[in-house]
């Protein structure tokens, strides 16, 4: 688990990136991890927007519209000189950008080469997201050779049908692990998720915090114990 670089990819904008990534750090700040932090998204700062989490933003802007992919150098020297275990955020906006950053670079291979484990995380949506999820997904698994893992997020439909199709047998043999943020009461769950999420509060924050019930607090519970408890079935080493 120690030295390694998360990279959490999806070409989709709104599907659950960030929400993901404040999981992935909770779960191996939890597990006792030296956690580094990196937003990339250049519109929303949300994962920075985190204060109970250690999370640099990484500005990659030429000016107001433009994303410059050399200014992604100084973040990479980051990864490859400080030891630890990096989540990195992508926004929709720097997804296409890092992605060939990394490509071009050979980005992937020369942070193996400097002894850091390198995992890919990305995501396929329920409902109207699962075309556009996936499409991202494919790009992710045609342009690397790193262990892939997949969060199946049925926040916006049903994922049990595509969880058993011929679609997702053909991806199982590159993934490393899949879990699944399962579908769950919008009028219980959903909207204690909605106020964690809209708060930008870690787990541990809620439990410590009087703004929650102590209904919402047994609720998130239960949801970060799902997680948390799938994650740990990952072989991340």
């Amino acid at each position: 688990m120690d030295n390694a670089v998360h990279f959490i990819l999806q070409s989709k904008g709104g599907c659950g990136k960030t929400f993901i990534s404040s999981l992935l750090a909770q779960f191996f700040l939890n597990m006792g991890a030296d956690l580094k932090g990196f937003d990339t998204d250049q519109e929303n700062r949300d994962f920075y927007a985190y204060k109970g989490l250690p999370i640099r933003y990484v500005d990659v802007m030429e000016g107001k519209t433009t994303i410059d992919q050399k200014k992604f150098d100084g973040f990479m020297e980051s990864l490859i000189v400080e030891d630890g275990v990096h989540v990195v955020d992508n926004g929709a906006n720097s997804f296409t950008p890092l992605l060939g950053y990394l490509v071009e670079n050979d980005g992937l291979a020369l942070l193996q080469e400097a002894g850091k484990q390198v995992f890919l995380h990305s995501l396929i949506g329920g409902g109207d997201n699962l075309d556009s999820t996936s499409m991202g997904f494919s790009d992710i698994l045609n342009n690397s050779s790193a262990p892939v893992v997949l969060w199946l997020n049925e926040h916006f439909g049903d994922l049990t049908e595509f969880s058993g199709s011929p679609e997702f047998k053909t991806y199982r043999p590159r993934l490393r692990g899949a879990l699944m943020l399962h579908r769950r009461n919008p009028q219980t769950y959903g909207e204690d998720i909605k106020k964690m999420t809209k708060a930008r509060h870690t787990l541990t924050e809620v439990m410590a915090s009087p703004d929650y019930t102590m209904m919402e607090k047994q609720r998130l519970r239960i949801f970060g114990k799902d997680v948390f408890e799938q994650l740990a079935k990952i072989n991340f080493s």
